[in-house]
């Protein structure tokens, strides 16, 4: 035993000298590229130009728009459905609503099609501008299924591929799936064919292959290549190609499928990437190719694959090996570093969405910053930048994040498992219901709330746990802390340290000298392995009146993000 915790300190030392050298020369990228919950990625290449779109179930705006021009440095350039006529979330859970978008481009016009999942099925988006506007949603009845993907052949027409259900609706097995394929006009933006199967349950049926979704064509040398991933979004996950000489098959799979899988990995490897899948393909201008993908980053202990981070986007070499594309195939890892695709071209973004930073925002621009996130569709307007200079301003509304409405939450993805957020802000409650404060959430039944609030005429600070109890508002009491008169007035400084495991809870009045109210809080709770989901951890600021009618407000004057996690330090 001892001998093997010597041998891991050997290698993490190595590692880090290693670092020094890799960081000083500046020549690779760190992957995750799109760290926090940023699942399900679809990539397009316009000029000198890349874009990636992503899942967000029920947060609004829905779809980010991504921008690089190295793909290694993104920026946020606006978000498809960024509008309530665009995207009715009303009474859908967390991990429902938008799934699976697909970005692609052709002739002046960039394409989405994605899947509203409980709110209204398959539809299809466009714009002449990446950044928007972006049209209202024209549905498509007669794709029943989701992951819907254009592809755009070299002879003029243009098919929609999607994931559908067996055969005749007859499963042979549980997960039994099918890619199917249609002629679409993009003129009329409609269906103009009859469906075909061109993949039954996946690359093996005898196998029984579950979940092939997330279809993509790239034509390559007179092939047709379809790529797309099999095994379910957990451990399992993985992506495979099959090719064909027609559009619409057959389609013959790759004898060493899958193309990209960690599944057959030692658990206990130090610093795993899991359930790597969901990818789509580019080619740089100098003729390489790289692919995106889904993957997640389990803390310590790495074999129970708990995250909070949700689903990140990576990125990829790819190699084409006798005429096949094969992901990441100096590897069996999935890499933390990578030598860089192409030289480096910086932004103007202010926000940095892959290894350690630290952000904060001060609240003092016209407008919300377009990285904050709302749970559902936002339709009134509840806050304000300008009624007090300076602050964020919350209404307290009967709203609750327990439910599935859209309560006052302001929210940032959290991105590390390591590090904390802060925020600063001032509130007068004025009855045992009103709360207002720090969040850390993954669902309606599993989150933290460390606020301020009343309790029997004396203002306090509270920290809550989610329970399923709706007669207490689905929240437990796990801490509480009485304040002195001469400090219910002052500014509140709250903030959560997250740790891996655990999360720690303070307060302070003064941005310093942190009083510790609780530690060693259950950070596994927030997982998807205990709190099921397709969504990942996020940090946001709430205000509340637990169902009763309110006239106050909480005031936010800055907030602050730090991450700063051990692999994210050390180049490989």
């Amino acid at each position: 035993m001892k001998s093997k915790k010597i041998i891991t300190l050997i290698f993490v030392t190595l590692v880090l000298i290693s670092s020094s050298l890799y960081s000083q020369s500046g020549n690779k990228f760190s992957n995750p590229i799109l760290a926090g919950f940023y699942p399900d990625p679809s990539i397009c290449k316009v000029g000198s130009d890349y874009y990636i779109v992503n899942s967000t179930f029920a947060y609004f705006p829905g779809i980010p728009v991504f921008q690089s021009k190295d793909l290694v440095n993104w920026k946020l350039i606006g978000h498809v459905l960024d509008r309530p006529e665009q995207l009715n979330l009303d009474g859908l859970g967390v991990s429902r609503g938008i799934f699976a978008p697909a970005i692609r481009y052709n002739k002046g016009i960039f394409y989405v099609t994605c899947t509203l999942v409980d709110g209204g099925g398959n539809f299809i988006v466009t714009a002449g501008n990446p950044a928007g506007p972006w049209s209202n949603p024209v549905w498509l009845p007669e794709v029943n299924g989701i992951d819907p993907c254009l592809f755009f052949d070299d002879d003029g027409k243009t098919y929609l591929l999607y994931n559908s259900d067996a055969p005749d609706n007859k499963p042979l097995y549980e997960g039994h799936r099918t890619i199917r394929i249609c002629e679409f006009d993009v003129e009329k933006l409609k269906v103009v064919s009859e469906n075909e199967i061109i993949i039954n349950g996946g690359v093996d049926i005898s196998k029984k292959p579950i979940w092939i979704e997330g279809p993509r064509i790239l034509k390559k040398d007179g092939y047709y290549y379809l790529t797309a991933a099999e095994g379910g979004t957990a451990e399992d996950h993985s992506q495979v190609v099959l090719r064909s000489l027609k559009v619409d098959g057959p389609y013959i799979p790759y004898e060493k499928n899958p193309i990209l899988t960690q599944r057959n990995l030692d658990p206990k490897r130090i610093f795993p990437v899991t359930c790597t899948g969901h990818a789509d393909f580019v080619q740089t201008d100098d003729g390489n190719w790289w692919a995106i993908f889904l993957g997640c980053r389990p803390y310590k202990p790495f074999e129970k694959n708990y995250y909070n981070t949700g689903r990140e986007t990576f990125l990829a070499p790819v190699k084409w090996i006798n005429s096949w594309p094969v992901i990441n195939p100096d590897y069996d890892e999935v890499q933390y570093y990578y030598p860089l695709p192409t030289e480096i071209v910086k932004n103007n973004t202010h926000i940095p969405y892959s290894g350690n930073f630290k952000i904060k925002d001060n609240f003092d621009k016209p407008t919300v910053d377009n990285n904050w996130i709302f749970l559902r569709t936002l339709r009134d307007k509840w806050f304000s930048l300008s009624d007090r200079k300076g602050f964020l301003e919350l209404q307290l509304r009967p709203e609750k994040v327990s439910d599935t409405g859209n309560p006052s939450f302001i929210g940032r993805r959290l991105q590390h498992s390591k590090g904390y957020a802060s925020l600063s802000f001032k509130f007068s409650p004025q009855s045992d219901n009103e709360k207002a404060g720090l969040l850390i959430f993954q669902d309606e039944l599993h989150f933290y709330f460390l606020c301020k609030s009343m309790n029997r005429d004396k203002h306090v600070i509270q920290l809550f746990k989610s329970t399923d109890d709706v007669k207490t508002d689905n929240m437990e009491l796990l801490a509480s802390q009485e304040l002195d008169l001469s400090t219910i007035k002052k500014e509140l400084f709250l903030k959560i340290g997250f740790d891996e495991t655990e999360f720690s809870f303070y307060y302070s009045f003064e941005n310093k000298n942190w009083t510790l109210l609780k530690d060693k809080v259950d950070a596994t709770f927030m997982s998807i392995k205990k709190a099921w989901g397709f969504v990942g951890n996020v940090l946001a600021m709430y205000a509340t009146s637990l169902g009763n009618p309110s006239s106050s407000s909480a005031y936010f004057n800055w907030f602050e993000y730090c991450g700063n996690d051990e692999v994210l330090k050390i180049n490989f």
